[in-house]
């Protein structure tokens, strides 16, 4: 059989299920006898010969077999690999041609911040539209950008700008759970898209992105861009950057952050608003146990850490900005573009407002309307505290300014009812009268109009003072009457009230509306000897360099009183905290003057009052104008005016009023002032004041001390004044005439 097949060559036969690889098997195993001839194999042929070369196939011989699908497979990659990077490649041509040239590429400004400061340096607030300024990342809490870094990119310090690892991590875990749970863009590629793009989803925002992140990690160290990224990115509530976040939620600076809120902060990076801590404390707890997770696999933070900040009380903020300081920093922005025109660049303004005390304001209004507010239905108040040069020391626009931003210390109107007196009784002290001078208290009709005593009661004859002290409403109109309305309101508008008054008879009770803030400042020249107190809260503003835009020159005010009618209107209005209406105001050791307010039916209640360092001004009331449960300037007013000022004169040494007490001085029309100051010029009006008598030295002239002296150059009342006329009671002006 040997003999008779040696020598013979196999022919390749194609029938049946032989196929060419089968062929180049039996090709590759013939090998080569010791004669040098070659041994060949016949090839087989039926059944068996097929099952034989089955079992050869599944053998896997070196030339294919299982290999073969897999060599396939590594070809077609490499092919699909190759058009896919020149697809890619065309792709980033075509985007990047549309892109303006790299070199005219700059990183945009970042909005104007406006850091807005107290008298000692600290931060009352920050506006603009990020809400906070820029802080090098040295100054932040560490924990801020490990927390950052550790949830968001944690190879952020050996990519290129693009991670490819993480992208392939991020579309895994999409792929595996069917939605979106991770992104692949590094912390690079969102500052880019931040900086430079829109939101939108498109391919081609994305391939610019990419270009972007590279030129920004070739141009940029890491530190710089997590600095750039981490000043610039939203948290929610309209904070951009970290430090607005911090204050947002925190009310604290970024520099101070600890870990727990470094955590809560990395976690709004997902869905700032969705986690807010203002919307969901719960959620924002929750995504910031899995930054604290991040954080530890990291190595940033040992397991000490974590359980004390895992321990901590979860952030409950606000729905928006609290703390009362804000209606300051509202009234600064407000007044910002009058002063230096649009902004357009960071700017400090520093401010007259003391925080220890704009605090101890906010904390008063609000323990008297927790306290006694709701059983006596009085839901809002407004505070203003001022220094005898018109500097807001303190401000409070109302009950909580998360809850409401309206300022109802220098926005809201009101009558100031019978707090608006002591202009009707300076008034008639520059005209001659006296505090001792006497009048008759009795039903009084001016015209229509029949002003009654809060208490419905007449006491005769009774001088000045006593009339301003108990609030008396039939003195004050015929004082108003002798005086003449209209000097009257001169006289408020000399002394610092801007709001158009109404030059009626009417008046005398406060009946013209004004804000409290300058209600406040108009008392202000009572303790301050006679001058102006302009109100104001930007002392100045400068530029982050330092350069000086703006500085109020408020040091040399003009003289508004006589001070001899100083004099005699704090010895008056002493008088009405020692022995009349605002005896709850009453402060230990300091002597303090003021007086009380009341509107028809109860609708608004005031006390503006003053010590020799400040001049403060109180309201209680409702927006809506509802009545309150019978209070009066007297009342809560008057109550929290005493808890105030209490704390703000603590660890001051008492010193008296202007004019009340010692010797005065006498004055003239050209003669020095107390201290040897020159008189200042009256507007340049020499009939600013009218004339005092030649006997008016503090003392009483004789006639003025008769019931009813001439008015001079005021308007007769219609009526008797004084005149019991036996009548029912006439139908009042008011539905509730008050007078304190």
């Amino acid at each position: 059989m040997a003999s008779r097949n040696s020598g013979q060559r196999i022919e390749p036969s194609f029938g049946g299920d032989y196929d060419d690889d089968d062929d180049l098997r039996v090709d590759a195993s013939d090998r080569v006898s010791g004669s040098g001839r070659k041994a060949t194999r016949a090839r087989p042929s039926g059944k068996g010969g097929r099952e034989t070369r089955s079992r050869h196939s599944r053998g896997g011989g070196s030339g294919g077999g299982f290999f073969a699908p897999l060599r396939r497979l590594a070809y077609w990659c490499v092919v699909l690999g190759i058009w896919g990077a020149i697809g890619v490649g065309g792709l980033v041509l075509y985007y990047g041609a549309r892109m303006p040239s790299a070199t005219s590429w700059s990183i945009p400004e970042r909005p104007p911040n406006v850091k807005i400061l107290a008298v000692n340096g600290d931060i009352v607030a920050n506006r603009g539209a990020t809400g906070g300024e820029a802080l090098a990342l040295e100054d932040m809490s560490p924990y801020i950008p490990q927390a950052v870094i550790a949830i968001e990119d944690r190879r952020f310090y050996s990519h290129f700008g693009v991670d490819p690892l993480g992208l392939a991590r991020a579309m895994l875990t999409n792929l595996t759970s069917g939605r979106m749970v991770q992104g692949g863009s590094t912390l690079t590629q969102q500052l880019a898209k931040n900086l430079f793009l829109s939101p939108e989803r498109t391919l081609e925002r994305k391939v610019q992105e990419v270009l972007l992140a590279f030129w920004l990690e070739q141009k940029y160290t890491k530190d710089q861009i997590l600095a750039m990224y981490l000043n610039r990115v939203f948290f929610g509530s309209n904070a951009y950057g970290v430090e607005a976040a911090s204050r947002r939620y925190f009310n604290k600076s970024a520099r101070d952050v600890n870990l727990g809120e470094a955590a809560v902060l990395a976690g709004l990076l997902k869905a700032p608003s969705r986690l807010s801590p203002a919307r969901d404390p719960q959620a924002a707890e929750a995504r910031a146990q899995v930054v604290l997770g991040a954080m530890r696999e990291e190595g940033f933070i040992s397991d000490a850490e974590i359980k004390t900040a895992m321990s901590q009380t979860p952030t409950r903020a606000k729905s928006f900005w609290s703390g009362a300081e804000h209606y300051v920093a509202d009234m600064v922005m407000d007044q910002l573009p009058g002063m230096i025109g649009e902004i357009k660049q960071d700017l400090i303004v520093d401010t007259t407002i003391d925080l220890t005390l704009e605090k101890k304001a906010e904390e008063v209004i609000a323990a008297t309307l927790d306290g006694e507010g709701g059983k006596l239905n009085a839901s809002q108040a407004a505070l203003v505290s001022i220094d005898g040069t018109g500097a807001i020391r303190a401000l409070v626009g109302g009950r909580d300014y998360a809850e409401s931003q309206f300022d109802r210390a220098s926005k809201a109107k009101r009558q100031p009812g019978s707090a608006f007196k002591p202009f009707v009784y300076a008034a008639a002290l520059e005209i001659g009268r006296s505090p001792m001078s006497v009048r008759n208290d009795a039903p009084v009709r001016i015209g229509n109009w029949t002003p009654e005593n809060y208490d419905q009661k007449y006491r005769g004859e009774v001088t000045l003072a006593d009339a301003l002290a108990n609030s008396l409403n039939t003195i004050a109109a015929q004082l108003v009457m002798e005086v003449g309305p209209p000097n009257v309101v001169k006289l408020a508008h000399r002394l610092g009230i801007d709001s158009e008054m109404q030059a009626n008879a009417s008046i005398a009770l406060g009946t013209s509306e004004v804000t409290l803030v300058e209600l406040t400042s108009s008392y202000a020249p009572f303790m301050n000897g006679g001058f102006k107190a302009t109100p104001h809260v930007i002392r100045r503003i400068s530029t982050a360099d330092g350069t000086v835009l703006y500085e109020n020159t408020y040091d040399n005010p003009p003289r508004v009183l006589d001070p001899a009618i100083v004099s005699e209107m704090n010895r008056m209005m002493v008088r009405v905290l020692t022995d009349g209406t605002g005896k709850k105001a009453r402060l230990p050791d300091w002597e303090a003057a003021g007086k009380t307010g009341t509107t028809q039916s109860f609708r608004d209640a005031l006390f503006v009052g003053y010590t020799s360092n400040l001049t403060t001004g109180v309201w209680f009331g409702n927006d809506d104008g509802k009545s309150m449960k019978k209070v009066t300037g007297g009342g809560l007013p008057a109550k929290a005016w005493h808890d105030f000022m209490v704390a703000a004169h603590q660890g001051l040494s008492p010193s008296p009023l202007f004019g009340t007490t010692g010797v005065q001085p006498v004055f003239d029309e050209t003669g020095p002032v107390a201290g040897g100051e020159a008189l200042p010029d009256r507007f340049g009006d020499p009939a600013a004041f009218p004339e005092r008598p030649a006997t008016m030295d503090g003392a009483v002239a004789a006639d003025q001390s008769r019931p009813m002296e001439e008015p001079a150059g005021g308007p007769i009342p219609p009526a008797g004044v004084g005149e019991t006329t036996g009548a029912t009671r006439r139908t009042t002006l008011f539905e509730l005439l008050t007078g304190g």
